[in-house]
């Protein structure tokens, strides 16, 4: 029988849009290697006769056990290092106020009940024109959060119950031990499409190296506006991918772009990964696949429609949303933050200039840690640090054994999702480690995961351990805003 007839007969299943099966998978996983697929089958599907909500529950237990697992072990340890942290609301919780002020019924925030003063977005009509407010706040001024919204959208649910006291810091936690599980359900998805030979056991490392061997680890701890969009943004680029690869659903990859965009923007970049899987999904050599698009244009410009059909909804309301608030469709607010220490490099440079490209590199790959004799004491310094230790990976990516289909892709995304971080008036800081990389760190491990490095070669497990031992570090030493300002 045919693959596509294979396909046409198989039951039809819900889209669940990212963990679960696609619509042509069976119910139970595919094998998720080619060792696997040539084993016997030993167990049959549970039986769903009367839909039994039992039975169904077993059914999706046995397809997505490992993803369950992976959740739960993140869940476990992520919460045990958050501690104290894990039980109260972060000392920067912008995105829940912003929440209850859409409950309110109002699209600014009561700057009766702000928290603090920390990079709010403070604007000021003066001559008819929006200006960022200088001096004492006036009674006029309206206040906003100064970063993009959809975090505050994926709370609203929880604010609706909890009000101004919802925990942002636990909500981040399960986020976190959810992107490790969507991380592992998108390399799984990839073994078995043949992008990648990896067996389970590898992509279970894979998304435990995510997890615990990159700066994910104590940004997924901490809650606080700059460190929930990061690690929400990882889990939303997994599910992008997923469904941007062969640009195969290119309507739900346009939605989760936008959900992507709108909690980080540097990832509006990662666009350009579902229009290079449009435009040469295939295996053949990328030239002969553009050459024949001058042929038969019409199947890669209907799915690069349909991206952007996704996209759309999500992207116009932000924009009409950063009109009414800052007059301009692409400002997220941090051209008007309040009485903020890097609004002299804005106005002298903008938000963006080759002048902070020194500093960005010095923080992404020159700061390495101190270490004093007297007493003894490792230390680190705030701006920034290495990637070669916080994601020691990296070397491999650089000298990889195999170059498939995804291996420009990939890169070229990385490319696209980095500049503007390396170009942006502000390092991050404070932070252990570049955090502005956890942007593109799933494409990096993707990348790892396609190039060919056995995961049983002594160098290749020492970086492991290495990546783990520094973030580890960086797990337990951080200290941010919430213990030097709050001293909590």
């Amino acid at each position: 029988m045919s693959r596509s007839k294979s396909k046409r007969q198989s039951p039809s299943t819900p889209e669940p849009g990212v963990t679960g099966p696609a619509p042509e998978e069976s119910a139970i996983p595919a094998p998720e290697s080619p060792a696997e697929a040539t084993a016997p089958s030993t167990q049959s599907a549970p039986s769903l006769s009367g839909g039994a909500p039992g039975a169904m529950l077993r059914v999706w237990f046995a397809a997505y056990r490992v993803e369950v697992l992976l959740f739960v072990v993140a869940f476990v340890v992520l919460s045990s290092f958050s501690s104290q942290r894990f039980l109260r609301q972060s000392a920067a919780p912008h995105f829940i106020y912003q929440a209850q002020s859409w409950l309110e019924g109002r699209l600014d925030v009561d700057p009766q009940v702000l928290p603090n003063l920390e990079d709010w977005a403070c604007v000021r009509q003066m001559g008819g024109e929006k200006v960022r407010c200088e001096g004492r706040p006036l009674p006029d001024d309206r206040w906003f959060v100064s970063f993009p919204s959809f975090p505050a959208v994926a709370m609203l649910p929880f604010v609706a119950l909890h009000g101004y006291q919802f925990n942002d810091t636990s909500f981040g936690v399960i986020v976190g031990a959810l992107a490790v599980a969507l991380f592992y359900s998108l390399l799984r998805f990839l073994a078995k499409e043949g992008e990648t030979a990896r067996t389970r056991d590898e992509n279970v490392v894979l998304a435990l190296t995510l997890a615990f061997g990159t700066l994910f680890f104590y940004c997924a701890i901490r809650g606080e506006v700059w460190f929930s969009a990061e690690v929400m943004g990882v889990a939303l680029t997994c599910l992008y991918v997923r469904n941007a690869l062969r640009a195969h659903r290119p309507v739900l990859a346009g939605v989760f772009f936008s959900m992507a965009t709108l909690t980080r923007t540097p990832l509006f970049f990662a666009g350009l990964f579902f229009v290079l899987e449009a435009l040469c999904p295939g295996p053949e050599p990328r030239l002969e696949q553009l050459k024949a698009l001058g042929r038969n244009w019409k199947p890669a410009a209907r799915k690069v429609g349909l991206f952007a059909l996704g996209a759309a909804p999500l992207g116009l309301l932000a924009a009409g949303y950063n009109v009414y608030r800052f007059g301009r469709l692409s400002e997220f607010g941090h051209a008007f933050l309040f009485n903020n220490r890097v609004n002299v490099d804005i106005d002298r440079w903008g938000l963006f200039h080759w002048e902070y490209l020194g500093r960005n590199l010095e923080a992404a790959f020159l700061k390495w840690p101190s270490l004093s004799l007297a007493p003894l004491k490792l230390g680190y310094d705030p701006r920034g640090l290495t990637l070669l230790l916080t994601l020691p990976l990296l070397v491999f990516l650089l000298i990889p054994k195999l170059r498939p289909r995804l291996h420009w892709p990939l890169w070229l995304t990385v490319a696209v999702c980095a500049l503007p971080g390396l170009f942006y008036q502000n390092t991050g800081y404070m932070q252990f480690g570049f955090r502005f990389s956890l942007d593109y760190t799933p494409y990096l491990l993707l990348l790892f995961a396609i190039g060919g490095w056995s995961l049983r070669q002594r160098v290749v497990l020492a970086t492991l351990a290495l990546g783990v031992l520094v973030n580890f570090w960086g797990a337990v030493a951080f200290r941010g805003y919430t213990e030097l300002v709050r001293n909590w």
